[in-house]
């Protein structure tokens, strides 16, 4: 069985972020042909060009962790009707230089949650619209969670059924995603 490395990235620093919940929540439905690593986000300095000279070492290390893999798997919280800026400074990074922009061809998925009736809609689009000029190859349709009370039980795991079996549906899709992407 061949197994496909996936980098997460979770747009949200906070230690008790309901997104890096679902992110780790989801990880455990993924059939066991993806394997993840979650990528610190909370070292980058904000992106600016004057350094490509000498770049900091959290971001050669940042760079290398998503190079290295197979997929991305983007967990996000939408702040003002798009993505947090933590998540959107480290895309910046991953993608410069252009000739050396981790993203292009790089198979990618995304969720998110929050309290709101429409989940993260508008962050995810926004995601979507800026990989998309980055040239990552995005898995067609999203993945909204309206963060309901208990959703994500003490143990970890998605409590609700429907919520649950349509993660785990998404997660089965990236990873034949993935591996499709990896054969060409």
């Amino acid at each position: 069985m061949t197994t496909y490395q996936i980098a997460v990235l979770v747009g949200s620093l906070r230690r008790e972020s309901i997104n890096r919940k679902l992110a780790e929540a989801v990880t455990r439905l993924a059939p066991a042909t993806l394997q993840f690593h979650f990528v610190a986000l909370d070292q980058l300095p904000m992106y600016n060009g004057d350094l490509e000279g000498n770049r900091p070492d959290a971001v050669n290390r940042f760079v290398a962790e998503c190079s290295r893999a197979d997929g991305v798997l983007f967990v996000t919280p939408e702040y003002n009707r798009s993505l947090p800026a933590v998540l959107k400074n480290a895309i910046d990074w991953g993608s410069k230089p252009m000739d050396k922009n981790v993203w292009r061809d790089k198979p990618v998925a995304s969720t998110g949650t929050t309290p709101g009736a429409i989940g993260t809609c508008a962050a995810q689009l926004h995601l979507r619209q800026v990989m998309g000029c980055l040239s990552a190859s995005f898995l067609g349709g999203e993945a909204y969670v309206t963060m309901k009370p208990g959703l994500i039980a003490d143990d970890g795991n998605v409590s609700d059924e429907g919520t649950r079996n349509f993660l785990k549906a998404y997660m089965e899709r990236f990873a034949s995603f993935v591996a499709k992407l990896a054969q060409k």
